[in-house]
């Protein structure tokens, strides 16, 4: 395939994109290959105001007898680095002299290339990229007694997971490092569900819950949801992975598209072109 016709592979196509950690960068993604992004990020990350928490927790686990630790997302991750970074002396170094020593279960990839990026690797991967996947991969573990890390994904206590490890006779430790806050007005919001039901857009990807969140709480709030859920049933709705998925059907949203296995933005961008050229393979984004 020439560069012109990979160019072109959404050309004519108006794409609505929510993400925001790295909007530009997936956005990009869809322009190359042709296609008008419509952006409104909906949500963006920041560290946990909570700062003495958060390094506490780091000394903790650097100081104590943990065992395990369970990191849910890559962010979680490297929020938890950037966090014993600033905090000055060895607390950064220490705390991946105990990341190394203890066994770091992850929840699906995202966390284990962040462990890759400072020398190190995930010793249990979950059966699939949700709490479910972590809590299956343990089933079969004997955790009393065991000292478990926990790291949340933004303000969710994820009383699931931790209930269960607890029942487990674990003694559990959790750490939020980073929180999720509103990024744009409602008024933008509510402007992108009127572009959906103005059928003024033929395809929109969503790459996290929060997003999800954040869309149907504006919706409802101003009386679209159906509207809302009715547009999106018309397009093409594309998930990065399951856990957004799921969002999305509970919220009576059919995902048409989502990668089989790797949960990233470049396959999702190829499922995108492969759904609006089924004729032609899509070319490695």
């Amino acid at each position: 395939m020439s560069n012109a016709e990979q160019h072109n592979l959404l050309a004519g196509r108006r794409i609505a994109v929510p993400e925001s950690r790295e909007l530009n960068l997936f956005s990009e993604m869809l322009e190359v290959r042709g296609a008008e992004v419509l952006r409104c990020p909906l949500v963006s990350i920041y560290d946990s105001p909570d700062q003495e928490a958060v390094e506490t927790w780091l000394k903790n686990f650097v100081a104590g007898d943990f065992d395990d630790l369970i990191l849910l997302t890559g962010e979680g991750l490297r929020r938890l680095l950037g966090f014993a970074e600033r905090a000055g002396g060895s607390l950064a170094a220490e705390f991946i002299a105990a990341l190394a020593r203890v066994r770091k279960i992850t929840r699906g990839p995202k966390p284990g290339n962040a462990l890759r990026k400072i020398g190190l690797k995930s010793d249990m991967l979950g059966t699939q990229p949700t709490t479910d996947g972590v809590i299956a991969a343990l089933a079969g573990e004997d955790l009393a007694g065991r000292k478990v890390g926990v790291q949340l994904y933004g303000t969710n206590p994820n009383r699931p997971l931790v209930d269960f490890l607890i029942s487990r006779g674990a003694v559990v430790s959790t750490v939020a490092p980073y929180i999720y806050a509103d990024d744009s007005e409602d008024a933008r919001v509510v402007e992108l569900v009127a572009e959906l039901c103005r059928q003024g857009v033929d395809a929109m990807a969503f790459t996290s819950t929060p997003q999800v969140t954040r869309l149907f709480q504006v919706a409802s709030r101003e009386g679209l949801e159906a509207s809302l859920v009715a547009a999106l049933n018309r397009i093409q709705v594309a998930a990065i992975g399951p856990v957004v998925a799921e969002a999305m059907q509970e919220r009576g949203v059919q995902v048409t598209l989502m990668p089989e296995t790797s949960f990233f933005m470049k396959p999702l961008v190829r499922c995108l072109v492969e759904a609006f050229n089924p004729a032609s393979p899509a070319q490695q984004p």
